[in-house]
């Protein structure tokens, strides 16, 4: 290798370490500048950081501190409120026994900030990165507190279905009842919602219960095939109505119990039905001798043609061989009607029938 060839080498190596050495300067001056402008912003929050919901990112932790408590004010006196249909409970913060912990969520909010290496965040900070992170403000409170509150709520909402029903109202007609769905509170999924909003104390909260509600077995349109015969008596007056499939079909005049020895009131159902029954005497005063023996059909038996049970006290409905009697109070707790319409009843009523008494 000539002389100028040899020369030639050693300025190219020359300069290739001049280079590399010139980079490697360049690249330990850019770190550490990067090092020394991340290190002044060790308390400064990245945009898009909220905590407890409020927003601090852009502020250095001093200034964030005061903007939290701030935000924060009179945080006893905020309210929990949750809703359902038209009631609103409440809850304060003073009476769960909240206590922020401001000093913890600016913690986290600068701690959210620093994430990764300190070159990426000396580039989000030049070019206007942001973290977009939701800090939860630390908080302790009263889960003895929530817990009651729940209950209450529980005990305000929580119902039953009611299945729709029938009543006989003050004229001794029947009516219908309708039905209602139920409703119960999904107490953990409330519990929850609760104490997030607990979590969240610069602001009230407004929550929807979470209710599922429950629909009864029964409804309005179901009730005439369950009710096929239906029977109503009329104390006052004198009358016995017979409904088939809740329309009414049949009015007829009556006797009932005397004063003293009424004919019992409110629901009953027809328990047994016998043809020309004998008569079991009741071992009753009334009944005087009488009292405990059995009276075969005919002349003697009062339990005239039909006999329908409606307890198993011996009252019931059956015919009379005394039709003057009809329209008064004159047996001694039965219901008398007419032979020819106690007949008539028998055929159409089955053992089972309501006989609601009023």
């Amino acid at each position: 290798m000539e002389a100028s060839d040899r020369q030639r080498l050693r300025s190219f190596g020359s300069r290739r370490t001049l280079l590399v050495g010139g980079l490697t300067a360049l690249v330990l001056a850019l770190l550490l500048g990067s090092y020394l402008y991340d290190q002044s912003r060790d308390d400064l929050i990245s945009p898009g950081v909220t905590a407890g919901g409020v927003e601090v990112g852009g502020l250095r932790a001093p200034a964030a501190r005061v903007r939290l408590e701030a935000a924060l004010g009179d945080v006893r006196s905020r309210l929990i409120a949750v809703r359902y249909r038209g009631a609103r409970f409440t809850l304060s913060a003073g009476q769960a026994g909240l206590t922020p912990n401001v000093d913890g969520a600016v913690r986290a909010a600068v701690s959210a900030s620093r994430g990764g290496w300190f070159v990426g965040r000396t580039l989000s900070g030049l070019f206007g990165g942001s973290v977009n992170a939701q800090v939860a403000m630390p908080v302790t409170y009263d889960h003895r507190a929530v817990d009651t509150f729940v209950t209450h709520i529980q005990q305000a909402v929580d119902r039953p279905p009611r299945d729709a029903s029938v009543s006989v109202d003050g004229s001794g007609h029947l009516v219908d009842v309708p039905s209602a769905r139920g409703a119960v509170v999904d107490a953990a999924t409330l519990r929850a919602d609760i104490e997030h909003a607990l979590e969240t104390p610069a602001v009230s909260h407004e929550i929807p219960a979470p209710v599922r509600e429950q629909s009864p077995h029964v409804t309005i349109s179901m009730l005439a095939a369950r009710y096929p015969t239906y029977i109503v008596v009329d104390r006052p007056d004198f009358k016995l109505f017979f409904y088939q499939h809740l329309k009414l079909a049949h009015t007829y005049s009556i006797a009932v119990g005397q004063a003293g020895l009424e004919t019992p009131a409110g629901l009953h159902h027809i328990l047994d039905k016998q043809v020309d029954p004998a008569w079991h005497v009741p071992h009753s005063s009334w009944a005087g001798s009488l009292a405990g023996q059995v009276i075969p059909p005919g002349p003697g038996d009062p339990l005239v043609a039909r006999w329908m049970a409606i307890d198993d006290q011996g009252d019931g409905i059956h015919g009379t061989d005394e039709p003057g009697s009809i329209g008064s109070a004159a047996s001694h707790g039965c219901i008398r009607m007419l032979v020819p319409d106690v007949i008539q009843l028998y055929g159409m009523t089955p053992v089972g029938t309501p006989a609601y008494v009023v």
